[in-house]
């Protein structure tokens, strides 16, 4: 069961970050997007680049999850994007709130399952 529900989780969070990698690309160059993006986030970006360079690695993160290759990379990537996303959402734009935390929720499930791939990140003297 919980092999299940990990790969549950792990796919929705691969499609999540994929159509929204994708759908930055139509607000880049300024076709109209398939998921509405708010004016409040895109504010936010100043220089397109900088989203570029965001939607590129939700793109390949997303990429990563749903092949199931390479998970503790992903999952270390997108930490500070999930947490810009629930901060953005917590503080800006509440529209979304609720799929934040959720994402959030699994992204920390999934941190969890993984723990043992970032447990030597804390070791107080590496060999």
């Amino acid at each position: 069961m919980k092999g299940l529900f990990l790969n549950g989780v792990r796919i929705f969070l691969g499609i999540l970050f994929l159509t929204a990698g994708i759908n930055g690309y139509f607000v880049i160059f300024g076709l109209e997007p398939f998921i509405s993006t708010s004016p409040q986030a895109m504010a936010l970006f100043e220089f397109d680049y900088l989203l570029v360079a965001e939607k590129s690695l939700e793109i390949i993160c997303g990429i990563l999850l749903l092949i199931n290759r390479y998970l503790p990379l992903a999952l270390a990537i997108l930490t500070p994007i999930i947490a810009n996303i629930l901060l953005l959402h917590l503080f800006v734009d509440h529209s979304l709130l609720i799929l934040a935390v959720v994402m959030t929720c699994f992204h920390c499930y999934l941190l969890y399952c993984y723990r043992n791939n970032f447990l030597s990140l804390l070791e107080k003297r590496p060999s």
